[in-house]
């Protein structure tokens, strides 16, 4: 089992910058790969970005390359996600998550096996 909590969402203004951090607790971090997904209202939960379990590879979705940075650190059991250049269409609830080492890149929801309950970000224009 492992458990996720994120943080360090809040508001933010176009053009402006949030870092994300995931907190793992539970089974071993450095055996899972990481991800981040976001929900916007009335939408359904997309992939964002995701990183190895060593932090060798990342891969992101089209929308955010070039803005966002996934990294992490398994000394500190966390995972970040640097998010630079906010646009409004950023606005979304972000989740981080777990996945078992395996396929690469991981990019869909059920690759996933663990969630945390997600972190708000607003971007305002």
């Amino acid at each position: 089992q492992v458990q996720l909590v994120e943080s360090g969402g809040g508001l933010a203004q176009a053009g402006g910058s949030l870092r994300l951090s995931c907190a793992a607790s539970g089974r071993t971090f450095s055996m899972f790969a990481m991800g981040w997904f976001r929900q916007a209202p009335g939408k359904e939960r997309e992939f964002v970005a995701a990183i190895t379990w060593s932090g060798d590879s990342t891969y992101y979705a089209d929308s955010v390359k070039g803005r966002f940075t996934i990294s992490r650190d398994n000394a500190k059991n966390t995972v970040y996600l640097q998010m630079n250049s906010l646009k409004p269409e950023d606005t979304a609830l972000f989740y981080c998550a777990a996945s078992y080492s395996g396929r690469w890149p991981k990019y869909r929801e059920y690759e996933y096996k663990y969630w945390g309950q997600g972190t708000q970000v607003t971007v305002s224009s």
